[in-house]
Order: C-alpha cells, then structure tokens, then sequence
C-alpha cells in the first residue's frame, strides 16, 4: 500500500493505516488520512481525491483559516466538520532559542489538549465511528493540529510510540516544499526558524508529557476528553485488522 498519496497543489497527504498496533492487530489501510489543507484541491488533485472515496473531513483550522485558504469542495465530502483545537494563539508565545524548536511545539501541542477539549472529542467520535470511514484530518500544513489528534488516535488503538513519533516526523518529507509554498503565497510574511519543521523530539515530549500529566494518553482521553468507552471500542474496532492482520 501507498502511504504518501501525491498532489499537485497538497504538500503532506498521506494514508495512516499499516502500523502495528495491539494484540497483532495493524491499522487499517484507507481508513484514515492525515493531509494539509484541502482548500487547495483544484484540478486534477480532485480528481485524484475523489478517487480515494472519503466521506469525512475533519477541519482543525480556525474559521478565518478557512475563509481566507477555502476548504473541500460541499460537493465532495458528505459529512464536513471545522472543528478548530487551538486556542491560545501561538504569536501570544514567542519562540525562545533557548528553549529549542522541539520544546517550543510540545508545548503548544500540550495547551491544545488543554483548550481543544469539546472539539477533539467530537473530532475522535467521528473517527471512531465505521461509517464515517475513509476520513481525511488536515489543518494548514498537516503537522501539528493534524499530528496531535493523529497521535491520540494511534495511541488509542495501542500503536508503539516509536512508530507515532515515526509517522509524526514524515511531515518532515513535505517542509521543504511546504516552505517554498508558504513563501509564494505569503511573500511578505516572516516566518519563524521552526515553521514547517517537524523534529521526532518534538512527539516525543509532548507524548512523555501528556502521559506524565494524566498516567496515560487513554486516560487522557476518556477522563479529559470523555469520550466514552463504546467510542473507543468502536475505534479500536473498525480502524484495526483482526489479529491474523487479514481484513
């Protein structure tokens, strides 16, 4: 299977299925997608995108962000959700070298699992269930709204943080590319020495953190988040093959 699904226009769509996960199970290829913004979806890229199916969209961007970049076509995705997670904007938090580029985006990530609350719950219930499947989570640039909720949900399904901090730092195949895209587009905006950077270190300490503050990422979940213990089984359910990793 495909993991990263070339477009013309998108920078870091790719397939999250094919990891290992509890019991001998795998996650399930072409269930779940994790991609930049969508709103650049045009030509032949939607061409390539309505080929994969999807009936879910999973926004994490702000409202401005997706009156100012456009979001998928209403036409092609049946069930649609903006479902911004940030709240303390990350300009209120200037980058300090001191602190480094890892620490600075575990901390942001940390304050979204703190203000995103009702959004990444309703966000992990869409995913969890079967019917919503394929489902696309993208924010701006695919790496760290998309990478947290991405995270939570392989953790869930009992994915080996080794391979969740791995499947984090792909992004790192688009920033180039990402960066070059921002600049074109956004030719007089500065752009700080971390932007579209995504260092494995960085999941690392936002993982060993969040786990530190709550005794486990499930617990986080189902004692913060709430989501309820169906939803998790139902999650663990569809997302996951049986343990002979057929189907």
């Amino acid at each position: 299977m495909i993991r990263h699904i070339e477009f013309t226009n998108l920078c870091n769509f790719r397939d999250v299925g094919g990891y290992a996960a509890q019991g001998g199970r795998m996650v399930r290829w072409q269930r779940l997608y994790r991609a930049d913004s969508l709103g650049w979806l045009a030509g032949d890229d939607l061409a390539a995108y309505r080929a994969l199916g999807v009936r879910s969209v999973i926004d994490l961007r702000h409202p401005f962000e997706v009156e100012k970049a456009g979001r998928v076509p209403e036409s092609d995705c049946p069930h649609y959700q903006n479902l911004p997670i940030e709240g303390r904007r990350w300009e209120l938090t200037p980058y300090n070298e001191e602190v480094g580029i890892a620490r600075y985006l575990a901390d942001r990530y940390l304050e979204i699992t703190e203000d995103g609350v009702a959004n990444l719950r309703t966000a992990l219930e869409t995913v969890a269930a079967a019917d919503n499947a394929p489902v696309v989570v993208h924010c701006a640039a695919g790496k760290d709204r998309t990478g947290v909720l991405t995270a939570l949900v392989l953790s869930l399904v009992g994915v080996d943080e080794d391979d969740i901090v791995a499947d984090y730092a792909l992004t790192g195949r688009a920033t180039e590319r990402f960066i070059a895209d921002w600049r074109r587009r956004h030719p007089d905006t500065p752009l700080w020495p971390g932007f579209g950077l995504a260092p494995a270190e960085t999941m690392r300490l936002f993982l060993t953190d969040l786990t530190a503050r709550h005794g486990s990422i499930e617990r986080y979940v189902t004692q913060v988040l709430q989501l309820s213990p169906d939803a998790v089984a139902e999650l663990r359910a569809h997302l996951l093959t049986e343990s002979n990793g057929a189907g």
